[in-house]
């Protein structure tokens, strides 16, 4: 069994551990005990060095993807960012509390100016990591999100196979929840209104 199945069937094990948690008691976060996360340092969308300690005290939103996408990474991004601020109008102090961050798989194309422009799209407070694709893949590896490259080897017309998923982490960087961005702005809003305190 290679490196990629492996990290498949370890989040998709996790994920089922989350659901019957949370289907034994509401107020536990599904994610809690899970072995998703950790430490990085990475480039941001205005080329400064950022790394996870920069958003103890925060709870973080964090969304795997690239610019580059043609359909879903617009879309749940969109879901994302537009949750994000119904919360921002229903419950400010709430929303101040959760940092969403966009973290590339397509760290060729994806630098810094790059993804300035694309994250602004979503969100005003939307930030953009880049870095090298060595950082990018341990960075992924730790998050339990898979991805790989599809496409001739020297194009430069390629996309990326991702995992779409949005996690929260709580404001100590412990995984708390998935949250839905297929269901939406609301289902984005209320799961981060469920969580965030």
């Amino acid at each position: 069994m290679n490196e990629t199945a492996r990290s498949r069937i370890s989040l998709l094990l996790l994920l089922l551990a989350g659901l019957l948690v949370s289907a034994c008691s509401s107020e536990t976060p599904p994610l809690e005990g899970a072995s998703i996360g950790g430490p990085f340092t990475l480039t941001d969308q205005n080329g400064q060095k950022v790394s996870d300690t920069d958003f103890e005290g925060k709870y973080r939103l964090v969304y795997f993807g690239f610019s580059y996408c043609p359909d879903v990474c617009p879309v749940d991004l969109q879901s994302i960012g537009q949750g994000l601020g119904r919360l921002e109008k229903s419950k400010p102090a709430t929303a101040a509390k959760v940092q969403p961050i966009f973290i590339t798989v397509d760290p060729e194309r994806d630098t810094p100016s790059v993804l300035k422009e694309y994250v602004a799209a979503f969100h005003p407070r939307l930030i953009g990591l880049t870095g090298t694709p060595e950082q990018i893949a341990s960075v992924a590896k730790a998050y339990g999100v898979y991805y790989s490259r599809r496409g001739e080897e020297n194009s430069k017309d390629y996309l990326m196979d991702h995992m779409r998923i949005a996690l929260l982490f709580g404001p100590d960087g412990k995984p708390i929840a998935i949250v839905p961005h297929d269901k939406g702005a609301e289902g984005v809003s209320s799961e981060l209104e469920r969580w965030v305190t």
